[in-house]
């Protein structure tokens, strides 16, 4: 996919998270989430600028995605021990802070690894126990129509989700 199908489908993942924030009555956090799933939904592609590592290898796999993760639980315990909680994150235990660090880094990569499965090159999830690749092969990664529709159909999702939050 191109970088239009997969702002879509971060958004198609983030939708139900989104719901589930604002229904807790943490919109910054939600909105916090939001934010950084899109500005990570092409980190799996950083492999087009990494020498030696193909493309849909190491970084399109859920290693990657918990090595991500990982990474913002790190940033998430270290902000909580810094007492940065007062950023949005206040009235949220420690360990909350690291697990909810964790997801919003494993769902971004995640999100992305769902779209390129769409595609027929499809998607190596289980780098490195595995060299098997899952595509649902419905369209390839440069249809526009598809990248587009994606998108489209993520907005109206995060929408619908936000508006039946804010109603119910």
């Amino acid at each position: 996919m191109f970088r239009k199908g997969h702002y879509g489908v971060s958004l198609l993942v983030f939708a139900p998270v989104g719901f589930a924030l604002v229904r807790l009555g943490r919109p910054d956090l939600a909105f916090v989430v939001g934010a950084a799933m899109l500005w990570l939904a092409m980190l799996p592609d950083v492999d087009h600028r990494l020498p030696g590592v193909p493309h849909r290898g190491p970084t399109h796999s859920l290693a990657f995605a918990a090595l991500v993760g990982g990474g913002f639980a790190l940033v998430g315990r270290a902000a909580a021990s810094a007492g940065l909680g007062d950023v949005g994150l206040a009235a949220v235990a420690e360990g909350s802070v690291v697990v909810f660090g964790f997801l919003v880094g494993f769902l971004a990569v995640l999100a992305h690894l769902l779209a390129d499965a769409l595609t027929p090159a499809g998607v190596n999830f289980l780098w490195p126990l595995s060299g098997r690749e899952y595509t649902v092969s419905l369209w390839r990664a440069d249809n526009r129509l598809a990248n587009y529709g994606l998108f489209g159909v993520g907005v109206f999702a995060v929408a619908g989700a936000l508006t039946l939050a804010v109603t119910l």
